[in-house]
């Protein structure tokens, strides 16, 4: 069997367009390249010029080529027999076919393989299946990008390197994705099941490398046999782990760290937040400290963390704000620490319970084949068969999913509810338990904000005990605090219970339990049927009541936006968003109607829980089948489910909470489905204080944005934190940057900009915009950030700048419209030398594009929130009350805060160097504009005219000559 690997590069991807290259790489059985075919076409319609900017095929290369008639004359005999092979096949084949027809032959009807497809079941971590990133990754050589036979070798080499990793992989895994994807999935199926027969017949044994588990191979084993790291230490070596002190500790990891990185150097700000936490944790006090860019602060709180802990046998909690940081930390610092360290230690990452792997219901969900979506489905399902050979947690965050592939994992993700603990076949290899067990027996836990507000919500039942807490990114503790003390419900809050428990009458967990319990023979069996019978038809009403009630709440909020504003205000922002607030005492018009229909939700909710809950206890009595059991198990989970979301809904509601801010927000895309119904406390302080300050013996915050204009006050109001100078349990410090800013960024704000009126849709201004932004990329040749506050003006400006800037062949990247992918469109950027990158709100912070990727960060506005947004607004209310000035003490330093992250990408290591634009003259214009300015890490700011930036920019970055080049000049 050969198999022929196909790349065409086309005009375009409609159906009108043609081929313009055509690349084929021939591989035999032992998948040795045996031919390989190449060669222009000559298209009968121009080639657009995008194209020709993504290829780099121009009209002169296609103008001599053959047509296409005599290119298929060659390219046919090369197919004959042949398994045809493409990195998204359906496009290839689908191109191939049609031009097969225009010219009268018959199509290829062979079969098909997918890299894309085998990439993603076989490499399931990898974050990209782009070809270009995708060899890249794998060392394949892969010069030209986007030209057919560059693309088709690289292809092929990408095949062989699947097809090997397919035929090593052990034989219960592979068994189990012949399975799964069967003979009729797109002949990847076909595929599969030839491999797996193979190893079948073959007498080899799979390594050890794999634990065995009720017809799995996994890579991780039982997780009660995790010991403590020092558990078996001699007397001696434990004695010389408490000998040290924490300057001839610091001294070994530092000697330790520099020979095992080249060029490592120290840094002042660091050694200096070494002794600042160090001495927090000694003298048992809180320490808000800021810490800039380079300063290393992960290293910075986990050394004298690591120290503390072990010393004094304490578990010490550290936790960020986003995942990203988690796994940054698992996989870049700790790492280093294990070499490094005078003694074994243990970290633990430990997630909410979500995103961990639920075995018992995946296994149910693979050997019943319950697949929501078949084709999907079995791939993201294959993915994860492949994912338990080599995955120690078990944690979502490792896997790249496809469209689907978060419904999936709703699905099978581990849940409190559903949880059979002990009971289960499972417990000894759950992924959940095991993180939790790590975290019992682990120095550090690493966890992060949410899971830290989920735990109090659980009476402390989830992280272990713990009197020393370490904050990173610390600025957004407050907004979580908010998030998780509140509530939030959906359209989907119900409706995804409902559809698990009852899609309609033949499916659904619920119909599935009745089916099983017809085969039991027990004497109460017919009675649970008829039960079940009986609340069956409730979820008809339930389902057509919940519809009417998102939809008279859609309605509402487009009469709120429209005038009615007894409520507070609604409104239509930018991306066809609607944001109603709901003011106790003064609810909107109809609002009693909404009521209404909540009560008979309500009602018919109680209809399914109380009968069920009744059924599945019964159940649980009296039978002992372990399937039942799991499926009861679950159900119960879905049912309480449903009991959460009709208490919070009725909660929300009444909106009686004189201390809690209730608010709508939809989208006009989605409608009634998009509607989202919050209740947040207006002010978290309190309870922060209460829950972490007043009760934890040492609280470090950190982050590189928590101080205005050198102050700390404002973190201190928001977190619950007071200057107590008498017992002095509080020290804020802000650290030097490591960074020469002086010499390194340039600020420069053009003082004859104009005011922008109104939010966005101004056309003199984003005219301007668009000249100012184009004449700078490209003296900086692309590599450019373009902040925006606003998505609606991003899109404005997309086009005009886009074009302006084609000629020049930069290319634009926009959030939102390229991708809504961060990631993807980050390493787009950093792939493509010459390009700008539009981005909105996720792009202000936690974007890391160091080195010349990028020269020139530009700020549009400042990141002032919406004072209209129901947070921002209540907030604004309690402080007027107090007699304060909201816009002072609250819409300043919000936005200081969020400009000094937006600033913050542009300098990342020592050696980058680069400019910032600030079109937004409010800061030299206002009383306020100070309080931006004074708060960045003292750059070369300069305003000046908009004609003289290109100047100062080519001045600014023109190589700074060597002492030895001064010398010659002289």
């Amino acid at each position: 069997m050969n198999y022929a690997v196909l790349d065409l590069e086309t005009t375009g991807h409609s159906a009108g367009d043609e081929m313009i290259q055509v690349g084929l790489v021939l591989l035999d059985e032992q998948l040795s390249v045996v031919h390989s075919y190449s060669t222009f076409v000559k298209p009968t319609i121009a080639i657009p010029p995008f194209i020709t900017q993504l290829t780099g095929i121009e009209e002169s290369m296609v103008a001599d080529a053959p047509d296409l008639d005599e290119v298929l004359l060659e390219l046919i005999p090369l197919l004959s027999d042949a398994v045809l092979v493409a990195h998204n096949v359906g496009f290839d084949a689908g191109f191939l076919n049609s031009a097969l027809d225009r010219c009268g032959y018959l199509p290829f009807d062979g079969r098909r393989l997918d890299t894309i497809d085998l990439l993603r079941i076989l490499y399931p971590t990898l974050t990209t299946y782009q070809l270009g990133a995708v060899t890249e990754l794998f060392g394949i050589e892969h010069d030209q990008h986007h030209r057919a036979d560059s693309d088709a070798m690289a292809t092929a080499e990408l095949f062989v390197n699947c097809h090997n990793k397919l035929k090593g992989l052990p034989l219960l895994t592979l068994q189990r994705l012949a399975n799964l994807l069967g003979d009729d999935l797109d002949d990847l199926g076909w595929f599969v099941s030839q491999m797996a027969f193979l190893k079948e017949t073959q007498t080899s044994i799979d390594p050890d490398a794999y634990h065995y588990f009720r017809q799995f191979a996994m890579k991780a084993g039982d997780w009660s046999e995790e010991q403590h790291p020092r558990e078996n230490l001699d007397e001696e070596a434990g004695a010389s782990v408490t000998d040290w002190t924490f300057p001839q500790f610091l001294s070994h990891i530092k000697n330790e760290i520099a020979a095992l990185v080249s060029g490592y150097e120290e840094r002042e700000p660091q050694n200096m937040m070494f002794q600042e936490v160090i001495d927090a944790l000694e003298e048992e006090r809180h320490l808000l400290i800021e810490a800039g860019t380079g300063t290393g602060k992960s290293l910075g709180y986990l050394i004298p963390a690591l120290y503390y802990g072990v010393q004094h046998n304490k578990k010490i909690v550290v936790s960020t704000h986003t995942i990203n940081l988690q796994e940054q930390l698992r996989a870049r610092d700790l790492p280093l620490l294990q070499a490094v360290m005078p003694y074994p230690f243990r970290a633990a990452v430990f997630k909410g319970r979500g995103n961990y792997l639920c075995l018992r219901k995946f296994e149910g969900k693979v050997n019943m084949r319950d697949f929501a979506s078949p084709a999907e489905d079995r791939i993201t399902a294959s993915q994860m068969v492949v994912w338990l050979s080599e995955s120690n947690h078990g944690d979502q965050e490792e896997l790249n999913f496809g469209n689907r592939g978060a419904d999936f994992w709703g699905t099978v993700a581990s849940d409190t509810d559903s949880c059979l603990n002990r009971a289960c076949p499972w417990f000894k290899r759950c992924y959940y338990h095991r993180a939790k067990q790590e975290a019992n027996i682990a120095d550090v836990v690493i966890t992060n904000h949410s899971m830290l507000f989920t735990d109090i919500r659980a009476d402390h039942r989830l992280l272990p005990g713990y009197e020393h807490l370490i904050l990173d990114e610390a600025h957004h503790l407050e907004e979580v605090a908010g998030k998780h003390l509140g509530t939030q419900v959906s359209y989907y809050s119900v409706q995804h219970p409902v559809l698990r428990l009852c899609k309609d009458a033949r499916n659904g967990q619920l119909i599935a339990l009745k089916s099983r319990l017809a085969n039991e023979d027990v004497e109460k069996t017919q009675k649970w049927r008829e039960e079940i019978d009986e609340v069956v038809p409730v979820f008809g009403d339930l389902r057509d009541e919940w519809d009417r009630l998102f939809e008279m709440l859609y309605t509402l909020m487009g009469n709120g936006a429209s005038g009615t504003k007894s409520s507070g205000d609604a409104s239509n922002g930018e991306t066809g968003q609607f944001v109603l607030r709901l003011r106790s005492g003064k609810l909107p018009d109809y609002w009693s109607d909404a009521q209404l229909i909540e009560e008979a939700i309500n009602g018919y909710l109680s209809q399914i829980i109380r009968p069920l809950d009744k059924v599945f206890a019964a159940i649980k009595e009296e039978i002992d089948d372990p399937g039942i059991a799991a499926l009861v198990t679950d159900l119960s989970g879905t049912i309480k489910d449903l009991s959460r979301a009709r208490d919070d809904l009725r909660q929300f509601m009444k909106a009686d909470k004189t201390d809690t801010v209730y608010w709508l927000e939809a989208n006009s895309n989605s409608r009634a489905k998009s509607i989202q119904l919050y209740a947040v406390p207006a002010d978290v302080s309190s309870q922060l204080r209460t829950y972490f300050f007043d009760i934890k013996k040492s609280v470090i915050l950190t982050s590189a944005t928590l101080s205005v204009q050198k102050s700390f006050q404002y973190a201190c109001e928001q977190l619950g934190l007071t200057q107590d100078e008498e017992q002095g349990r509080l020290k804020t410090v802000q650290l030097p940057s490591p960074f020469n800013y002086r010499e390194q960024a340039l600020v420069i704000i053009p003082r004859n900009f104009p005011v922008l009126k109104g939010a966005a849709g101004d056309p003199q201004f984003n005219d301007m915009l668009v000249k100012s932004l184009t004449e700078a990329a490209i003296e900086t040749n692309g590599r450019m950030l373009v902040l925006f506050t606003s998505y609606r003006m991003l899109k404005q400006v997309y086009d005009p700048l886009k074009e302006a800037l084609a000629m020049s062949g930069i290319h634009v990247l926009g959030q939102g419209i390229d991708s809504s992918n961060r990631s993807k469109l980050t390493r787009r950027f950093q792939q493509q030398q010459a390009s700008v990158l539009l981005g909105t709100s996720s792009f202000w912070e936690g974007v890391d594009i160091p080195g010349d990727a990028l020269t020139c960060l530009a700020i549009v506005r400042l990141p002032f929130q919406p004072p209209n947004h129901p947070l921002v607004e209540a907030k604004s209310e309690l402080l007027q009350e107090q007699k304060q000035n909201p816009f002072m003490k609250l819409s300043i330093p919000q936005a200081v805060i969020r400009f000094k992250q937006g600033f913050g990408r542009l300098v990342r290591t020592g050696k980058d160097r680069g400019i910032v634009l600030i079109y937004d003259t409010r800061v030299i214009d206002t009383y306020y504009g100070k309080y931006f300015l004074y708060s960045l890490p003292g750059p070369k700011i300069e305003h000046m005219h908009l004609e003289q930036i290109v100047p100062r920019i080519r001045e600014w970055l023109a190589p700074v000559p060597s002492p030895s080049e001064e010398e010659v000049e002289k």
